[in-house]
């Protein structure tokens, strides 16, 4: 069987590069190999940050408005192909095509954002700051920039830093995740349409061998990633210090507390969503709920019986509501917590593992399949409370009260997204103010910022002082620069020994 070759994009086209190192791209619902992607080897990686360097110099200085209208095209462009775009996360992440939709409009929402870059760019002003002296302040892009991007958003999550970072001037590398690597050529081929100057926006397709390369690169002077804590950790400590500005969001453990006084049918309903949505493969999804009071007993019964008959399909099926797992390894890797769970003694409800993949649509008996998993009496020092699955395994926590449930989220050592369901504005209140969490959804569980907002969690959530996207993405993506102004005119006499003061 003949495979579609995926290779790297480098100076406005594709290239194959030197490395003859490649890995398999699967379809998860199949379990086929679809294609063969390089993986750049340092040579590859050099080469596209001297496309990029080459382009920067032209690129910094033109002017902002009319690197808007260049992301006005792209955004153009997004919006008639989305579909297609959303067609290959399926075929390469195995996410639900209506899920990948979503994505691709998240990333859409960037975009947009990103074309008022001309506004997000001003700097002040403060004539007169002393005698004769005005001082001003102005943001200049950075140079070449990188982004080290994740399987389980293929295009919205390049999407919460290129198009900002170019929109501000700068050039951009892009180094996507090997296992669903078509979305990131698809999308330089509408920037190129759109009219981006060849070399602005590269792709090189690799591993661990192409993150190192642009981590000791001395032209790349930014790093964004997102990915586990572990490795967000890597790339923090390996960019800074060779110098680097590194934004690195690693992992979650999001928590979703329903009160007494919530509404369980909406509470189940986004539980079920957010906890199975994607098949749990998202940095945002709820994977702990934090049940306070009795409303175990009346909303356990619900949940076990959603939970049973998920509608678990092939993702092009548009009744799907979860798709298979991204890769074998995962699928191995998520088993694995079940079975430890059950070894902790946490009380296992649901059962993903007996899910057969035969049902799950024509040809799709090889899949990387499974149902999805429930569990209940979990306890804090149990390994499915504390790491990170990132699998459709929901795991069930029972607490006394509200201090309690703040106290157990804010002892955890993520703290990306969190949630709470209830009726009570004070409570809602004061449970916002007083979370050690970054994002905090009252009654949403899955509360990713809008596009002028920023994401970002806190403690091992996210190393580095910015959050992605929104004005701190404009602020990561360049450096202020202050000049302070006089004139011959009003220079008086003679040297100056002493600070200058205002006077």
């Amino acid at each position: 069987m003949t495979h579609t070759h995926i290779a790297h994009y480098i100076h406005g086209a594709v290239a194959k590069g030197s490395s003859t190192r490649t890995q398999p791209v699967y379809n998860p619902a199949t379990g086929a190999v679809t294609g063969e992607v390089s993986l750049a080897n340092v040579a590859d990686v050099h080469a596209a940050v001297a496309a990029a360097q080459k382009a920067f110099p032209v690129w910094a200085d033109t002017p902002p408005l009319r690197r808007a209208r260049v992301m006005f095209k792209f955004l153009e462009l997004l919006n008639a192909n989305k579909d297609k775009l959303a067609h290959m996360i399926t075929a390469e992440h195995g996410k639900v095509f209506t899920d990948a939709q979503g994505e691709v409009s998240r990333g859409i929402d960037i975009v947009e954002f990103a074309t008022g870059i001309p506004q997000l760019l001003k700097g002040d002003f403060t004539e007169q700051v002393s005698t004769g002296i005005d001082n001003w302040t102005m943001r200049q892009p950075l140079g070449v920039v990188a982004g080290i991007t994740p399987f389980n958003f293929p295009v919205m999550v390049p999407a919460w830093m290129f198009p900002v970072a170019i929109a501000a001037g700068n050039t951009f590398v892009l180094k996507p995740s090997p296992i669903d690597p078509t979305p990131s050529l698809f999308m330089a081929e509408l920037l190129k349409q759109a009219g981006l100057p060849d070399g602005v926006f590269n792709v090189v397709q690799g591993d661990k061998e192409a993150v190192d390369a642009l981590l000791v690169h001395p032209d790349v002077k930014a790093v964004s990633f997102v990915g586990s804590t572990p490795i967000a950790n890597y790339i923090y400590e390996t960019g800074a210090h060779h110098g680097k500005r590194v934004q690195a969001l690693g992992g979650a453990k999001n928590h979703m507390v329903v009160m007494p006084d919530a509404d369980i049918d909406q509470a189940v309903d986004a539980l079920i969503g957010a906890a199975y949505g994607s098949a749990g493969e998202r940095c945002m999804a709820i994977s702990v709920a934090v049940l306070v009071g009795d409303v175990a007993e009346r909303l356990m019964p619900k949940l076990i019986e959603r939970t049973k008959a998920l509608k678990v399909l092939d993702g092009e099926n548009l009744a799907a509501e979860m798709g298979p797992i991204v890769t074998d390894i995962a699928h191995k890797r998520i088993t694995g917590y079940i079975e430890q769970g059950v070894k902790e003694g946490a009380r296992l409800l649901v059962d993903g593992r007996n899910f057969d993949g035969a049902s799950a649509g024509a040809g799709c008996k090889d899949g990387f399949w499974m149902g999805g998993t429930l569990f209940d009496n979990v306890t804090p020092e149990m390994r499915i409370y504390k790491e990170e699955i990132f699998g459709p395994v929901l795991s069930c926590v029972r607490v006394a009260d509200l201090a309690q449930a703040v106290d157990l989220i804010n002892a955890h050592e993520f703290g990306n997204g969190v949630s709470c369901f209830t009726r009570d504005g004070n409570v809602a209140r004061e449970f916002a103010r007083h979370i050690q969490v970054g994002m905090v959804g009252i009654n949403v569980p899955i509360p990713v910022p809008m596009a002028w907002h920023g994401f970002g969690g806190w403690k091992k959530s996210l190393f580095g002082d910015m959050h992605a996207y929104g004005e701190e993405g404009v602020r990561f993506y360049t450096k202020q620069k202050s000049v302070m102004q006089r004139w011959p005119e009003s220079i008086g006499k003679g040297a100056e020994f002493v600070m200058p003061t205002s006077k």
